[in-house]
C-alpha cells in the first residue's frame, strides 16, 4: 500500500482548510484521508486497552496504519506544514509518534505543549463521534478558558486533521470525554535526545496503565472543565 495515497500534502490546499497565524500559527483541514481506506485503518488501529498517548510500535498496528505515519512523518509533508505555519525546514526535526484509542475524563485539560516540541500534528480516525463538544480540539486564546475559541472546535472525526506549531501561548485542550477516541499525533521536537526521554516515559506510562488502569480512569474524573497544565 502506498503511504502517498493515504495523506497527500496536496489535499491540504481544500477551500474549507483553515491557516491562522494569530493568537499562534495553526491549521485545521477537513477530508485529509480517503473513504477507500476508511475500513483498513479501523482494522489495523492499535488494540491498547488502557487510556491515554503511547509511542508508536510497528508491531502494534496493521499495514495502513504503518503507511498513514510513513507519509506523516515524511519530509514532504513536513515541507508542506512548516510552509503553511512559518517553520522552516521542519523536516530537519526528529519525530515522536503516539496513537491513542481511548481517553479518561481526566485527558484534554488546556496546555500549550512541552517546549521539546517544534510543532504538532493529530490525524483523526473515529468513524462516527456523538452529538457532543466533548472531546472535540479547541485552539484557545487563554490557558484557564476553554470557551475562549480561536477557531470553530475540531470534531474528532475521519480525515479530519490539525496541525500548531508550539508556542508559549499555543494554549489548546478539549472537554472532558471518557472512551474512545482514536487519533494519531506526531511531534517535531527539538533533538534525538528529547525522543528518547519521552518514548521511554511513554513505555514507561503503558506498563504502568496495564497494571493500575481502574485507578488510571478514577484519577481527574471530575476535573474542572477549564483545568490546565504547564507545558
Amino acid at each position: 500500500m502506498s503511504a502517498a495515497v493515504l495523506l497527500d500534502p496536496a489535499r491540504l490546499d481544500r477551500p474549507d482548510t483553515t491557516v491562522q497565524h494569530q493568537p499562534f500559527p495553526f491549521m485545521m483541514a477537513h477530508g485529509q484521508l480517503p473513504d477507500d481506506v476508511r475500513d483498513d485503518l479501523e482494522r489495523d488501529f492499535p488494540r491498547y486497552t488502557s487510556a491515554g498517548f503511547f509511542p508508536y510500535d510497528p508491531d502494534d498496528c496493521g499495514p495502513s496504519i504503518n503507511a498513514l505515519i510513513e507519509n506523516m512523518t515524511s519530509p514532504a509533508f513536513a515541507q508542506a506544514i512548516g510552509q503553511r505555519l512559518g517553520i522552516d525546514d521542519l523536516g530537519q526535526y526528529p519525530t515522536l509518534v503516539t496513537l491513542c484509542r481511548l481517553l479518561n475524563k481526566r485527558h484534554g485539560t488546556i496546555h500549550t505543549d512541552s517546549r521539546s516540541k517544534v510543532a504538532t500534528a493529530l490525524i483523526y480516525l473515529n468513524t462516527r463521534w456523538p452529538d457532543t463538544s466533548d472531546g472535540c480540539l479547541r485552539f484557545l486564546h487563554r490557558i484557564d478558558d476553554i470557551d475562549s475559541i480561536a477557531a470553530p472546535e475540531l470534531i474528532p472525526l475521519y480525515g479530519e486533521f490539525a496541525v500548531f506549531k508550539r508556542c508559549e501561548n499555543s494554549f489548546h485542550g478539549h472537554l472532558p470525554y471518557e472512551g474512545e477516541r482514536r487519533v494519531i499525533q506526531v511531534a517535531w521536537l527539538t533533538s534525538e535526545e528529547e525522543k528518547l526521554r519521552k518514548t521511554k516515559r511513554g513505555k514507561f506510562s503503558r506498563a504502568f496503565k496495564k497494571l493500575f488502569g481502574k485507578l488510571d480512569t478514577r484519577f481527574g474524573a471530575g476535573r474542572d472543565r477549564n483545568a490546565s497544565h504547564p507545558d
